[in-house]
């Protein structure tokens, strides 16, 4: 029979759908466009690869002299600005900022046909180094609250370009998504007074049924109440709140597990489309005994349709346990 199963995390419930659920190799991408390792390695019209960098754009780069590493670019087409003065309207119901913040571009890797699951490890560390940097640079900015930093690889994924690369923004604002994780984890810390994260890791390596890898600093599992197949959240074993104050020791762990997990990813599943974001508590709010950051991983195996839209719980035609055990073969 098909469960509903809750997230304590969030407190949101999903339907694992037992009783259609498909085999984990049923996901196995049937491509019909090139695998990233099948592309050219230099796409003469990608604004992103060597020779066609736009220098107005760049921030910075990785090493700062000779053949660049990682390039760090304003979005050419940004959502925000970080020119000018943070406005304020406030007129009865009607409230609004002006769009003030960052919009940034990491460009990962000069090769064109690259990902996580491909790169090295020294290569996949640096680009994990440069979100720690940008993303410090960004939170000294008084006016910002909160940074959000997430990689979109694939067009069901939102990529509208195949470079490998990922995005940074800052935003004056703690969005309500963030604000609601935290509430939740305080609501749980205050009835129990553990973190929720830290309950679930310990709960997932007694169980470790749903373990995709793991080693001294970072667990990656599938989540028990997964939203999609594959759903996967890589936590780090030390608790703490924000990941700006990871440290300098845990940064080959940290790639280390996340090239593992994408290399499965790309094999296993056949270069999936995918979602990567990082969870991290607002800049101006200091350590705390209830929130854990993360890094949260979705292949884009399957579709919201009308019941997910009108309820809020999506249909996972999966089951999470089965794909852990996938991945860890």
């Amino acid at each position: 029979m098909s469960e509903l199963r809750q997230n304590i995390a969030t407190r949101e419930w999903v339907i694992i759908a037992s009783e259609r659920a498909r085999r984990p190799n049923s996901f196995t991408e049937h491509r019909q466009q090139l695998l990233t390792a099948e592309r050219p390695q230099h796409d003469p019209q990608c604004p992103f690869c060597v020779g066609n960098e736009e220098l107005d754009l760049e921030v910075d780069r990785y090493p700062s002299t000779g053949p660049w590493q990682v390039r760090i670019l304003r979005n050419k087409y940004p959502a925000l600005h970080d020119n000018g003065p943070l406005v304020r309207h406030f007129e009865g119901v009607r409230r609004n900022i002006n769009g003030y913040g960052y919009h940034e571009v990491l460009v990962e890797h000069p090769h064109h046909n690259t990902t996580f699951g491909l790169m090295t490890h020294a290569e996949v560390r640096l680009v994990l180094a440069t979100y720690l940097s940008r993303g410090l640079a960004m939170s000294s900015d008084p006016r910002i609250e909160q940074v959000v930093i997430f990689k979109n690889h694939g067009e069901r994924a939102g990529a509208s370009l195949q470079h490998p690369h990922s995005q940074l923004m800052a935003v004056p604002v703690v969005p309500g998504d963030v604000r609601h994780r935290i509430e939740e984890a305080r609501r749980f810390f205050d009835d129990t007074g553990q973190c929720v994260f830290c309950a679930m890791l310990a709960d997932e390596l007694a169980q470790r049924e749903r373990i995709v890898y793991a080693n001294d600093d970072f667990v990656a599992f599938v989540l028990y109440a997964a939203s999609s197949p594959f759903h996967i959240w890589v936590l780090p074993r030390k608790h703490r709140a924000s990941f700006f104050h990871i440290a300098e020791s845990e940064f080959d762990g940290l790639a280390d597990v996340i090239r593992e997990v994408f290399h499965r990813l790309y094999y296993r599943l056949n270069d999936p489309d995918f979602n990567l974001v990082l969870r991290s508590t607002p800049v101006k709010e200091a350590e705390n005994g209830y929130f854990h950051w993360y890094l949260a991983i979705v292949p884009r195996l399957s579709y919201m349709a009308g019941f997910e839209l009108g309820s809020g719980i999506f249909i996972n035609p999966s089951i999470p346990e089965a794909c852990a055990a996938f991945l860890r073969e």
